[in-house]
């Protein structure tokens, strides 16, 4: 069977909706079953003493929430939530499922995307099968 991996970024606002709504509409033309997938960034251990107890678990449970709204509206076969480099984990999940399309969403470019690449372009440079990729728009309504 097919499989459209559509990797979501709850964390972020806007994009999820449009960028799920598309892989959706490119698996029903693939006859392909749709696969949501989170990756949670780890924080590192000196961060993590900082942040008052309890508030990494509601941000799980947060994104949890999210992607059960997303997958009531879209009916994909599997959500995953997977933790790690989002790009590492992304490509290894689309490995392991032998996904025919990764389907993620990207946003204008900062200075440091310049630097250090940015999650898409790193999926896009080493995916074993095709990417396509959302671009989100800015509020100003251009759209460029």
């Amino acid at each position: 069977m097919k499989k459209v991996l559509v990797a979501v970024d709850v964390a972020r606002s806007g994009g999820n909706e449009a960028c799920v709504k598309i892989a959706h509409d490119i698996a029903g033309t693939m006859d392909a079953t749709l696969v949501l997938l989170y990756v949670i960034i780890p924080i590192p251990g000196y961060v993590a003493m900082e942040i008052p107890g309890g508030l990494q678990g509601k941000w799980k449970s947060e994104a949890a929430k999210e992607l059960r709204e997303l997958a009531a509206r879209y009916d994909p076969s599997d959500v995953v939530i997977r933790e790690g480099d989002p790009a590492t984990e992304i490509l290894a999940h689309a490995s392991e499922i032998n996904a025919n399309l990764i389907v993620l969403h990207s946003h204008e470019p900062g200075l440091s995307t310049y630097f250090l690449g940015s999650v898409a372009s790193r999926v896009v440079r080493h995916a074993h099968c095709s990417v396509h990729v959302v671009r989100q728009t800015d509020d100003r309504g251009s759209g460029e």
